[in-house]
This record gives C-alpha cells, structure tokens and sequence, in this order.
C-alpha cells in the first residue's frame, strides 16, 4: 500500500482514524489516496501488514460494492515476485477494506522527492520489475488503470506493484460519474482521459510515463490542473529530450498515442534487455544508487505491534475463492475399526471440499494466501474432531437399528420379487430381457448402460444453443451460462479475451478447463467431454481461422468455440469473432 510522496513512513493516528478494522489493531497511518486511508497492522504472530479502508462515500455506493468484490477476489489470485500480494479483506461489512503484505520501502514518487531522479541502470531495472508484475496482473485478466509512483514500492530486492485492478471498482459508479477523480491525471493514458475504452495498454502506457518520471524527476505532461493535463495527454507530443539514449525508445514506444501500437510486454523486456546491452537481466543487490540506499538504511523500524491484540477468531478469514488455492492435501478421517457390535465410525463433522486444487505458488505464507492469523487460505484443522468410542447402550441402539434395516431389506426384495412376477406375466423363468423391465434387467430402454445395481435413467444430453459469428471485445468476458450469450466486464466468468497490444492478445480461462483442438478432432460434445490437455491461456496470434476450442466450465457447461478472425487494425474497437455452441449442464459441476 502506498505512503505519502513526502514526510515521515509511519504516521500517528489521529482522531478521526480508527483503533482497529475487523480485529487488527492499527499501529500506525501509511497514507491516503483518492478511495480511502492506508494502516500498519500486524498479524497475531508479528507480521506486518498493510490495510487499505476505503472512504464510505464509495462504500455507500452499491455499484462500487459489486466491482470492489469482484476486483478483490481477482487480486487475490495475483502472485507474483513484484507485487504484494492481497491476503484478507471484507468487501460486504460496513466499511471494505482490504490487507495486504506490507513492503519495507518507499514508493518511487517519495524517493524520487527525496533523492531526486534515478540513474538510467536503475530505472530499466526498475521498469523490467514492474513489466514482470504486468505480467502477472494481466494473466490473471486484470487492468491496474492506476499505475504511478505512489502504486510502485522499492525495496532492497526490486520494486513492488499494489492496488492492481482496485481503481476500476469506481469507474462506473455514481461518484466518478458526478466528478469524483479517483486516477492521477498526469499517468493517465489518452484513453482514459479520453473516456475511451481501456485496456491492458493503459497500463503500458502508464509504464512509460513511470519510466520518463523516474529518469526525469518529474511527470513528463506537468502539473496543474487536471483538464489542462489531460488535453496534453490526448494532444500533444511529449518532450523527451532530457532522457538518456538508453531510455529513450522505450519510453517513446510505450507512450505511443495508439494503443494497438504500444509494444507487448515481451517486448519491453526485450527493448531492457538491449538497453542495458545484456542477454539476461541481472538484478544486482546494488540496483537502487546509493543515496536511495541510504535512505532506506535510515528508514524508521516498523512500529511494534500494538499491545492487546483482538484475540484469533475476531475476524474470520475470507473465504478462499475455488480458483485461488484450496490445499493440495485433503484431509480425510482415518478408518478405525470398532469390535463388537456398534455403529460404524462417525467421519470428523468437518468435510474439506472434494477434489484436488493445485496451490497457487508464491503466497506470503510459502503456499496460498494467508489470512489475518497466520494459517494459508482454505487450512483446515490440524487435528479434526475425533469420535468417541462407541458405549455399550449405543451398541444395542446399534443392534436394533441394523436389525431393522435387515428386515426392511427383506421385505423390500419380496416386493421386488412379486412386481417383477406381475410384470413377467407370470413367466418366472422368463430369461432376463426377454419381455422384462428395463430396470429389472439392468439396461436402459434407450440403450444406455446403467450403473452396476441401479435403475437410474442415463443422462440425456442437452440441446445445443448456438450463437454465430460472436464478437468478443478485449477486456470482456463470457458466461455461458447466460442466454442470449452477451460480452460481461466482470472478472469471474469462464473465457475471457484481453490484449496488452495488437500483437499480445490472450484467449482464457479462470476456473474453466481450456483445451485446444487440433486438426485430427471434430469439434462436438463427445470430443469436449473427454479432451484433457487443459491450459489457461492461448495466445491469439497462434489461432489460425478455423481452429476450434473447448471450455468445460465449474458449472458444468461445455462450450465449442471456433475461432474466426479478429479486427482489423483500423477497427477503432479490438474484438475477436467466434462461433460459439453452448451445451448448458453437460456435465456434472466441480
């Protein structure tokens, strides 16, 4: 979270700032921003975080509350080397807020206000950090829309990203509409400030403007009021002449006014990698001069955790969404054998959800995010309830109950007997499928096999809808269970499609299962059902005209989507075009 451009780390409360947000007790103030406050807190066993309260005109708004949910929980599966990870948060109490993992450094814009500009070895290093973070942001199918100093930290290891995706929570609520500015004018890209569509490119753009900030010591549109910046941004042509040959066409490709002629991500790597005329960055432990150094070496102790820390339990830890990290083990209750007459062993009262998750890597804690107590995401008791041993009036509670179930048995196999007499006309010697029932014989009058032992019909496969010639805009989304099939902006649908430039675009999925067909498979319902090379991304440029694409979704729709093209680069609009047939519960959901 970030802190103030100037003045001291760690601010005292001061009457207006709360004692404590859902049992941490607050330590100190880190800062504030357009949508709410920033605090010290710590964790029961020491560790610091950083929590972000958002102002109540915003909690106030129930369109903000919607986005804000949605833009967490997407930030949730963010992580990565250069961000902060989020690790808690309540989106639906009174007031939201949300925690991160606090980073012991400055943001760019304090440093830069201390020391003044950087060297142009660091600012490439610094830029290639934050592309990485990008990376990461955008492949879990989120926008920063706020990328600045004041969202950059510094510390001793490379720069850290935070309050990805948060500002497009207040982009179309009622108080951005009547005026309320929640992005900083001066690293907003032409689209934004033109109130155009925005997409990962916006993020690139603002990349470039951090780059000439860092390098120049101050924003390359200058200051002064918000319109007069912004008719700048959408106007007129940077003056780049203060930076060094090495920044220079970097930061000239990123602030293209285009978006579709900004490079990828990939590629500003790349344009690093030559800048600094090496095969292979390296981040040197001295990557920062040493005047900023220096000034992190001066940099105030964490405050202490306050004294009478809200007891474990105050605040229970937000629920894990299925697509950020359940655990990989799944704890089950042992068998334990019980002599003599008795009920079965009872399993423990608490059931972990079924089905192996993979771990989301790299969470604060070494595995999946961590909630306010210490324990990862999802943990479940080290020691489950265990049952007690069976008494000896349970056992002849026990013994009656078996026998009764027995004589049940019995007399239902009697009835069973005689139906299916009536049924074979009396012919008790009928061979089985010779005139009997379907279910007596154990097939199913369709055809269908049927479990060993039942007489379940098999499930009968749900009609196609089939929506020709789809178009699909980039930062939008598509649930197939909606019908009409219709683009969504939200961030936990089953495919989305998002393009950091015309030659990055990216087809995905989030807790969907993604498989690409090759030319030996017919697209159809079968051929999805049983597909298993499962991936999350595929790569636009890879898809040739043709290509066809199955989504097997958590809510068990199964989706064949062919691939027809995409926009042309004059197209003032980025969309792919697709053939999409939809089989709404085709199989049984996760």
């Amino acid at each position: 979270m970030s802190e103030p451009a100037t003045g001291p780390a760690f601010q005292p409360l001061g009457p207006d700032d709360p004692a404590t947000v859902a049992g941490y007790r607050l330590a100190a103030r880190l800062g504030a921003g357009g949508m709410g406050k920033v605090y010290l807190s710590h964790t029961p066993g020491g560790r610091p975080v950083a929590i972000k309260v958002i102002r109540p005109e915003f909690a106030e708004d129930s369109e903000f509350r919607r986005r804000f949910r949605q833009e967490v929980h997407a930030a949730q599966r963010v992580q990565g080397l250069y961000t902060a990870p989020v690790i808690d948060s309540d989106t639906d109490g009174p007031t939201p807020w949300l925690a991160t993992a606090y980073v012991p450094g400055p943001t760019l814009a304090a440093a830069v206000a201390e020391s003044g500009a950087l060297p142009p070895r660091t600012v490439l290093m610094l830029v290639a950090g934050i592309t990485e973070a990008l990376q990461v942001i955008h492949g879990a199918g989120i926008e920063h829309r706020d990328l600045k100093p004041s969202n950059v930290l510094l510390a001793s290891d490379g720069p850290r990203v935070i309050d990805f995706g948060i500002a497009r929570a207040a982009d179309t609520t009622s108080l951005t509409a009547s005026g309320v500015s929640v992005g900083t004018p001066s690293f907003m890209s032409p689209e934004q400030a033109a109130d155009r569509e925005v997409g990962t490119a916006t993020d690139v753009f603002a990349l470039g403007l951090i780059a000439a900030f860092a390098a120049l010591g101050t924003s390359l549109y200058g200051d002064g009021p918000s319109h007069a910046v912004l008719y700048r941004i959408v106007h007129e042509e940077p003056e780049l002449t203060g930076l060094s040959e090495e920044l220079r066409p970097l930061v000239t490709r990123c602030l293209a006014k285009d978006p579709a002629q900004r490079p990828s991500l990939t590629e500003i790597l790349e344009l690093c990698r030559g800048a600094a005329d090496q095969t292979q960055l390296r981040r040197p432990e001295d990557w920062l001069p040493q005047r900023v150094a220096a000034g992190l070496a001066r940099r105030p102790s964490v405050p202490a955790p306050v004294a009478g820390h809200a007891a474990a339990g105050t605040h229970p830890v937000t629920a894990p969404d299925y697509r950020i990290a359940p655990p990989a083990y799944q704890p089950t209750a042992p068998a334990r054998p019980v002599s003599g007459a008795g009920p079965a062993t009872a399993p423990p009262a608490y059931q972990p959800a079924p089905g192996p998750v993979p771990v989301a890597p790299g969470g604060p804690y070494g595995g999946a995010p961590a909630g306010p107590y210490g324990a990862p995401f999802g943990a479940y008791p080290a020691q489950p309830p265990q049952p007690q041993p069976p008494s000896a009036s349970s056992g002849r509670r026990a013994g009656i109950v078996v026998a009764s179930v027995f004589g049940g048995l019995l007399l239902l196999a009697g009835c069973g007997a005689l139906v299916n007499l009536l049924g074979d006309g009396g012919r008790s010697g009928a061979a089985p499928g010779s005139g009997g029932s379907a279910a007596a014989t154990g097939t199913a009058q369709s055809g269908g096999a049927q479990p060993s032992g039942g007489a379940q019909q098999p499930r009968t496969d749900p009609k196609p809808a089939q929506y020709q010639g789809f178009q699909l805009p980039t930062g939008y989304h598509l649930e197939f269970g909606d019908d009409p099939l219709q683009p969504r902006d939200s961030n936990f649908d089953d495919l989305y499609f998002s393009c950091s430039s015309v030659n990055d675009c990216t087809l995905g999925a989030y807790g969907s299962k993604l498989v690409v067909l090759d030319g030996s498979e017919k697209g159809s319902l079968a051929t999805c059902r049983s597909a298993t090379r499962f991936t999350t991304r595929v790569p636009v440029a890879s898809l040739s005209k043709g290509t066809e694409l199955c989504v097997r979704t958590k809510a068990g729709n199964i989706a064949l989507v062919t691939y027809g093209g995409a926009s042309a680069p004059s197209d003032p609009s980025t969309y792919i075009t697709v053939d999409v047939t939809v089989w709404r519960g085709a199989v049984r959901g996760d």
